[in-house]
């Protein structure tokens, strides 16, 4: 039985996107059932729309209103798909809240996605930015997700090697951008566990706490904790997160940098390149709290780009030009949008 195909027209998206963006789509489609995209794909007034698919709204910047279809992914379900000796397999509906069913698996026992904990943003959304924070990846624990293929009209089922997941980046940012919509993501969550807590902020948060030997929940926590002195609530102050990328750049850019610049903080990757701090970049080009009218930056995380209260998409897109251009000033180096902005 097909879902019933309810069109919303000249839709305010304020409340869809985590900037708070007060933009309006042409049409809205709240996706309940994977039935209405086949209507969808049939009907041919919708199917000429230019199509715009919306999960938690964390990270995108829409810079003014959408002239098609906006697809907002409202699907709900999770379940215990199976085990093996390796692992438990969990599949979760793309509308599904991502920090919701992070907890809902340790509830159940569940680890692998505590370092992810209280990221913003919708299951189905993850895999299409390969979500990380902490020393983890969503890429880690997905085992294979399923989508619907515009261009086919087809249900697909996609490998974790499919997906081609790079830093921030996956198929479905390229490729299959706009042609694939996600419908659910099924994750093998490991039964022989190993906490992850490398990055000093967590080692620290956890000493802290006086743990030694820390379970997931505890890990959890201790990263709840952390993200929350360090970003801003988008439900209180508009943002989608940390802005830029990290930049990757030579060894030796990487040496010629740390010359003039003694403080500098890198991390060094497998392929000998090295990855900058884009948070320390924009720092020391001067941006952290800097005030740019309704725009700004963080005062406590100088990656957070903010929303003070009736901004424009276009005016933080001007924002993150001018700071880009500062930093490649300073350190020569190009800084990359985490956000598509459209």
């Amino acid at each position: 039985m097909k879902a019933p195909l309810t069109i919303e027209r000249n839709a305010s998206l304020r409340d869809c996107n985590t900037f708070g963006i007060d933009v309006c789509a042409h049409a809205l489609l709240r996706v309940t059932d994977p039935t209405q995209l086949a209507t969808v794909r049939n009907e041919p007034e919708l199917a000429a729309m230019p199509r715009l698919v919306l999960g938690g709204g964390s990270n995108v910047l829409l810079t003014g209103d959408f002239s098609g279809l906006v697809l907002l992914m409202a699907n709900r379900g999770i379940a215990l798909e199976g085990e093996d000796e390796q692992a438990v397999y969990v599949r979760a509906a793309a509308g599904e809240n991502w920090h919701e069913f992070v907890l809902w698996t340790l509830d159940q026992g569940l680890a692998g996605l505590e370092n992810l904990a209280l990221i913003p943003g919708s299951v189905g959304a993850a895999p299409v930015q390969n979500i990380g924070a902490y020393g983890a990846e969503v890429r880690d624990c997905l085992h294979s997700l399923t989508l619907f293929d515009f261009d086919t009209g087809s249900i697909r089922r996609f490998s974790n090697a499919e997906c081609a997941f790079g830093y921030r980046d996956s198929v479905f940012k390229r490729q299959l951008k706009n042609r694939a919509v996600i419908l659910d993501v099924t994750f093998a969550l490991p039964k022989r566990w190993q906490p992850n807590t490398g990055y000093a902020d967590v080692a620290a948060e956890l000493a802290a706490r006086g743990i030694a030997q820390p379970t997931p929940r505890q890990i959890c926590d201790a990263i709840i904790a952390i993200r929350q002195r360090k970003l801003p609530d988008p439900a209180r102050l508009g943002n989608a997160g940390s802005f830029f990328k990290n930049p990757a750049v030579s060894d030796a850019q990487k040496q010629a940098l740390a010359v003039r610049f003694p403080q500098l903080v890198s991390y060094a990757q497998e392929d000998g390149s090295h990855k900058l701090a884009a948070g320390w970049l924009v720092d020391q080009a001067g941006w952290k709290g800097k005030i740019e009218g309704r725009a700004g930056v963080s005062e406590t995380q100088a990656l957070v780009l903010v929303n003070r209260g009736g901004a424009s998409g276009q005016e933080i897109a001007q924002l993150a030009q001018a700071i880009a251009a500062d930093v490649q000033a300073k350190f020569g180096v190009a800084l990359e949008a985490e956000p598509l902005i459209i």
